[in-house]
């Protein structure tokens, strides 16, 4: 297609840019025809042999890519192109280049990501799926009189969370902080059959801001027997205040721990996360009091969606099933 192109009066440089290619691969096939004719322009890559790169050697490389070079034995906590070249050499595999590897790694979907850091739960594997198993069967058995809620308190930051968001060429969102950070603190309690969210407003992560909402869902759930309340190991959950409150509300709330740092087993995370999405990352906010306006305001709209969909209400119930 090259020596096509150039042979109707083409440039080589026009030849590459309609063709995608780099001009000298243009003049190198125009002058290889120009010298031998046409035999010149065959494939003469034919002879090489077997490919080095198939279906083994990817599936080796995403064996190897599952685990971290430490694992492996080499004294590096993160992968290169050069080191897998080496790793997948050690294993038996042909040595290939460094540009094949980043190619190969092209194909099988990796890309370079950044790490994400978590804190393990330091009870035993059976112990952990045990008490989430319990409180599954909690959601799911427990009779319709007695609510079952998902408990979780989220900051609010004046100081926007900076996020990822589409922008043209050379070109980058520029956020304005407003320097002094503020901070808002809300405690909020989702109803796992209903989808509903119960939530207080404070200054402070203390406890008061717990028992805020805690005679916020009694008042809500008044008709209720029992109110189960499923939460973290938060300090401010267990404290003596926070003790005292349930002791007044006549055992009416009970309180059902998760294994700690499980924030997986916490349904409300989900909505935190959709609260930062939707109102809190890269917002333009420049005073707390407009920015809690707003957050109200979803938290609002996503309750009223919430009552006017069944097909939402199935969904959550899918989920917690």
């Amino acid at each position: 297609m090259a020596v096509a192109a150039v042979g109707r009066g083409a440039s080589c440089n026009a030849a590459a840019r309609a063709l995608g290619c780099a001009t000298s691969t243009v003049v190198g096939a125009v002058r290889r025809y120009r010298e031998a004719g046409r035999e010149a322009l065959r494939d003469r890559r034919a002879a090489n042999g077997r490919p080095k790169v198939d279906s083994r050697f990817r599936e080796r490389l995403a064996r190897v890519l599952a685990g971290t070079p430490e694992d492996w034995g080499w004294c590096r906590p993160t992968w290169t192109r050069e080191l897998l070249c080496l790793e997948l050499q050690r294993r038996g595999l042909p040595q290939v280049s460094v540009a094949t590897m980043g190619r190969v790694l092209t194909s099988i979907g990796a890309r370079r990501k950044a790490a994400k850091p978590i804190v393990q739960c330091p009870w035993p594997g059976w112990k952990r799926r045990r008490r989430l198993h319990v409180l599954k069967c909690l959601e799911a058995y427990t009779p319709a009189k007695e609510p079952v809620l998902h408990v979780d308190e989220v900051d609010i930051h004046l100081n926007p969370k900076v996020g990822l968001d589409w922008c043209l060429p050379g070109q980058r969102r520029v956020v304005v902080t407003p320097g002094n950070n503020q901070k808002r603190f809300l405690a909020g309690a989702l109803n796992v059959r209903t989808g509903r969210l119960t939530w207080v407003e404070g200054r402070s992560k203390a406890s008061a801001l717990f028992i805020q909402l805690l005679w916020r869902l009694a008042g809500e759930y008044r008709r209720a027997r029992r109110i189960h309340l499923v939460l973290d190991n938060a300090a401010v959950h267990a404290s003596q205040k926070t003790r005292r409150a349930l002791e007044h509300l006549g055992g009416r709330i009970v309180l059902h721990f998760l294994p700690p740092y499980c924030p997986e087993g916490n349904r409300i995370e989900r909505v935190w996360l959709d609260l930062h999405a939707n109102v809190t990352r890269n917002h333009r906010c420049r005073t707390m009091s407009r920015l809690m306006v707003r957050v109200h305001a979803y938290l609002a709209a996503r309750n009223a969606q919430r009552s006017a969909s069944p097909y939402l209400r199935r969904a959550d119930l899918r989920r917690t099933a």
